[in-house]
């Protein structure tokens, strides 16, 4: 089983290249597939765990959490959908199948499995036009509302990472390959980063 996770800044185009990534070798690939089983396992609306899980359940996880993974008592919902994620991702794992796994943390999760781990990341200005070419037209959203919207969906995932693992967000050595598609396009860059996978599970294997 191989296992490439994708973790990203807001506005990267981290998802697109993930999806990319499992089309161009063959793999599954999980997004919000992962947020959809976290709702019917907890039977909730998909729309409450996605902005529970991505703005604001980091906020009421113990400091334990990232040590023990739900050892000690936690009481509230946040936590509880975090759980849920958690073994949403460990049941993905246990189909042995090779797939790509864009964000929720899998890199961490699902250390043990030895996953290839992709951080992606773009320059402010490719961000932000990135986000205009695909946000809904009755949006309106002007470039202030962007970056706002950036960099508090960037300091959650930071905050989240911080509290279940010492590894640090976005920074380079917590992952295996950081790519920058600031001047990238995604179609011609999925292939090179697919073949730089298959070239570490090869060597992985040999280890």
């Amino acid at each position: 089983m191989r296992i490439i996770t994708v973790s990203r800044e807001f506005g990267s185009g981290g998802r697109e290249l993930g999806k990319r990534l499992a089309d161009e070798l063959g793999f599954d690939y999980y997004d919000k597939e992962i947020i959809s089983a976290v709702a019917k396992g907890k039977g909730l609306d998909e729309n409450y765990v996605e902005k529970a899980l991505d703005h604001h359940a980091w906020r009421t996880i113990p400091m334990t959490y990232g040590r023990s993974f739900g050892l000690q008592p936690m009481q509230s919902m946040g936590t509880e959908l975090l759980l849920e994620q958690k073994r949403v991702l460990e049941g993905i794992a246990r189909l042995g199948k090779d797939c790509v796994i864009v964000g929720r943390n899998a890199d961490l999760i699902l250390e043990k499995e030895k996953p290839f781990n992709i951080f992606v990341c773009a320059d402010r200005d490719a961000k932000v036009r990135r986000c205009m070419e695909r946000a809904d037209e009755k949006e309106k959203l002007s470039e202030k509302d962007i970056l706002q919207h950036m960099k508090r969906i960037d300091k959650n995932r930071a905050s989240t990472r911080a509290i279940i693992s010492d590894s640090e967000w976005g920074k380079g050595e917590s992952y295996h390959l950081t790519v920058n598609t600031t001047e990238w396009n995604l179609k011609l860059l999925a292939p090179a980063v697919a073949q730089l996978a298959l070239k570490w599970f090869e060597q992985a294997n040999k280890a």
